[in-house]
């Protein structure tokens, strides 16, 4: 009699594991891949946003059935056909659309937490400029997305935003009329968009996501103390049974099992949005069709674009544009403007804590600005919250080399 043995893989695992050897991948990305235990529920960020992406996806499929990208029934096939006609349209319309949102607020925080616990130092660089690439690609995504309901706002939105690859006095009409396949955003513009929306732009973020992971797995997760961790030694204590005086977990199934209770509040949440709140997700004014001929009176971005929109606004053409372009190439250079030593918000003085918290007021001062017409105070506070946003990135590599002349807070 065939001696039977519990623990025996089946045939197909072993014929998969010969070829693609996936229990090395189960280790070293998933049971042994890990985590300090020193950290909050900040860490969650990355996977959340993980998640939200693959419900855009999903929702936008479903979308993509429906959707007409032709100028003349773009509007009717998202505002009647998908939200009246279709079964459920609306509710993957309110999906996507809160997901669209949502994934940048979840993106500021992550982006954030990174810059307060500096888990772009000490051989963190490149999982900072791959984060940061994400968050490019998923802003070209968004606006792209944007386009496509054909409403007024998108159309006037994409006239505004292409005249900025004139790029002021030099005037490149030719280079904004090749973008647009026109003189004005028409089919041929709308078709481009489409297809960036649909295919080009999300193979390009699931790329980066995979390089994003990949540069995270190597120098390990950063810590909220800044501690520096021997992950070996203390994985060894883990697996021999010192889980208590480990300093690390198993990404699967502890850290995991965290992710998920985030996940979890975070879908609690998000489906509240998606059922009750919906419209803070969809501005009125692109519930009336596109009009060439009708321009609205204020023309804005949506809210997260709308720091960058308000460093564009105050300056007259080519200042603005610049103070535009310092804004979006920046936060790529934060590793190497900040000159300290230290990582953990503990040793940090308290002018690096002070430039943190003002950076993040500001922001949001810009954010609230860009959404209110340039008249008046409103056009003064813009200013000063523009220059606010630029002084603070050159006063940078100065309040942070004092911390390495007279050390961290002790």
């Amino acid at each position: 009699m065939a001696h039977f043995d519990p623990n025996a893989k089946p045939f197909s695992h072993k014929w998969l594991d010969e070829r693609l050897a996936i229990d090395t991948l189960k280790r070293v990305l998933s049971t042994e891949y890990w985590i300090p235990k020193n950290i909050n529920f900040l860490w969650a960020m990355g996977m959340v946003l993980a998640v939200t992406f693959g419900l855009l996806l999903v929702s936008g499929i479903f979308l993509l059935m429906y959707y007409i990208p032709d100028t003349k029934q773009a509007f009717d096939s998202v505002n009647y056909t998908i939200m009246q006609e279709v079964g459920y349209g609306w509710l993957w319309r309110h999906i996507h659309a809160v997901g669209a949102s949502v994934v940048f607020l979840i993106i500021y925080i992550h982006m954030f937490t990174g810059i307060y616990y500096g888990s772009y130092k000490k051989g963190r660089e490149l999982i900072w400029i791959s984060g940061m690439l994400l968050f490019v690609a998923f802003s070209a995504e968004a606006f792209s997305g944007y386009m496509l309901p054909w409403g007024q706002m998108s159309y006037w939105a994409g006239m505004v935003i292409t005249d900025l690859f004139k790029l002021g006095s030099l005037n490149l009409e030719g280079l904004v009329e090749w973008i647009r396949g026109g003189y004005v955003p028409g089919q041929a513009y709308l078709g481009r968009f489409f297809m960036l929306h649909v295919l080009l732009i999300p193979l390009v973020i699931m790329a980066l996501i995979v390089l994003h992971f990949g540069t995270l797995r190597i120098p390990h997760v950063n810590n909220q103390d800044g501690e520096e961790i021997d992950f070996e030694a203390e994985a060894e204590k883990w697996k021999a049974g010192l889980k208590k005086e480990s300093k690390v977990i198993p990404f699967n199934p502890v850290f995991l099992s965290k992710d998920v209770f985030v996940m979890g509040v975070y879908f609690i949440i998000f489906f509240f949005l998606v059922f009750y709140n919906y419209e803070f997700a969809m501005d009125p004014i692109n519930f009336d069709p596109a009009n060439p001929l009708a321009t609205p009176p204020h023309i804005y971005p949506e809210w997260y674009f709308l720091w960058s929109y308000e460093i564009l606004r105050p300056f007259p053409k080519d200042p603005g544009l610049m103070a535009f372009g310092f804004a979006q190439v920046i936060f790529f250079l934060l590793p190497f403007l900040d000159r300290s030593p230290y990582v953990a918000p503990a040793n940090r003085r308290i002018p690096f804590k002070y430039w943190f918290w003002a950076l993040l007021i500001d922001m949001v001062a810009l954010t609230i600005l860009g959404k209110l017409p340039p008249e008046g105070i409103f056009t003064t506070l813009g200013t000063i919250a523009a220059w606010i946003f630029i002084l603070l990135w050159i006063a940078l590599p100065f309040i942070t080399k004092m911390e390495r002349l007279v050390g961290g807070k002790k």
